[in-house]
């Protein structure tokens, strides 16, 4: 998926362009480039469909591929000793030698439990799953200038989602659920915090399935169809009702999850993203099972629309382009 934005005179986004293009099953694995080549070349027609000619590119590793803490430094040091002493730190968390990571690190603020200190965040991933990203870019002729986090790109996203409900969304307890093909990921956030975050092996890829199994298509064919929506009279009643039903009660056993396992009873809002979480009547029935409003996430909710820009298209495809929106958001804070 890619992301263009820009702003306006008046200081408003303008989303320029948006595009998707479909990796076929295994090419990447778990955050992991199995098919180099293949997903380049998707890469290629991803920049040439968008129509693009933006080389600076943010792009995001799955959290999964990615260990991140945070720690409290003192307060006061400088850019070289903080560096000295967050490499010190890292040593205790991170399970290779630091020759073998990318490592990076943001100041968060002062620490809410320790006074002069610092709450710094730390991140760090193998070289190599940062190079692939890197290779990918450079394969496609664009610039790769930030490698971020896959959460923390949809975090940025739904900020500005969140500072659209009532009282700009302050004291607002949200559950994401982002539903991906094999995974969908949950995080639960209130004022810019984490509360929780949980990955459930469940996704849109079950409902591929499904229609193979019901239909005898291959999987290519019961892709195909899927997206285009070509898909015979009784898909409606015998696959997609059952489907939508089982994916509410997963996010429905989620939601229980956190409430067992911290102090919380019930949030605000069920907000979606990812490929499956269009899926007509599904806002519905999780708030039939959960008794949670459900919303669809369109993180380009407010923005001004570019030329570039199929628009109808776009409006049906908006829940999908959470994360891509989030990291063509980090343009604005470089």
């Amino acid at each position: 998926m890619l992301v263009e934005l820009s702003r306006n005179k008046m200081g408003g986004l303008v989303l320029e362009r948006c595009a998707i293009e479909p990796l076929e099953s295994g090419w990447v694995t778990d955050g992991n480039i199995e098919k180099f080549d293949e997903v380049a070349e998707v890469v290629r027609r991803l920049v040439k469909k968008s129509g693009t000619r933006t080389q600076n590119v943010a792009m995001a590793l799955p959290s999964s591929a990615v260990i991140s803490k945070k720690i409290t430094l003192p307060g006061g040091l400088s850019d070289a000793e903080l560096e000295i002493q967050v490499e010190s730190e890292a040593n205790k968390y991170i399970p290779f030698s630091l020759d073998e990571v990318s490592l990076d690190f943001c100041v968060l603020g002062p620490s809410a439990t320790s006074s002069g200190d610092v709450e710094v965040l730390i991140a760090a991933s193998r070289k190599e799953k940062v190079q692939d990203r890197q290779g990918l870019a450079e394969a496609a002729g664009l610039k790769p200038v930030v490698v971020d986090v896959e959460s923390y790109a949809s975090r940025l996203a739904t900020a500005r989602l969140i500072e659209n409900m009532p009282n700009k969304g302050m004291d607002t307890m949200v559950a994401l659920f982002e539903v991906g093909s094999l995974t969908t990921s949950m995080q639960v956030i209130r004022n810019d915090e984490i509360l929780y975050e949980r990955d459930q092996a469940f996704g849109g890829a079950q409902l591929t399935q499904l229609i193979v199994r019901q239909y005898g298509f291959s999987l290519e064919e019961a892709e195909t169809k899927k997206r285009s929506a070509e898909l015979p009279e009784d898909y409606e009643s015998g696959v997609l009702r059952p489907f939508v039903e089982s994916l509410a009660q997963e996010v429905s056993r989620a939601l229980q999850f956190f409430f067992t396992s911290t102090p919380h009873n019930r949030v605000d809002y069920v907000l979606l993203a990812g490929g499956s979480s269009s899926l007509n009547g599904l806002t519905e029935e999780i708030t039939r099972q959960t008794s949670f409003a459900c919303l669809l996430a369109n993180p380009f909710e407010g923005m001004e629309i570019g030329n570039g820009v199929k628009e109808n298209r776009m409006r049906r495809e908006a829940s999908c382009y959470l994360t891509a929106c989030g990291l063509a958001l980090r343009r604005f804070l470089q």
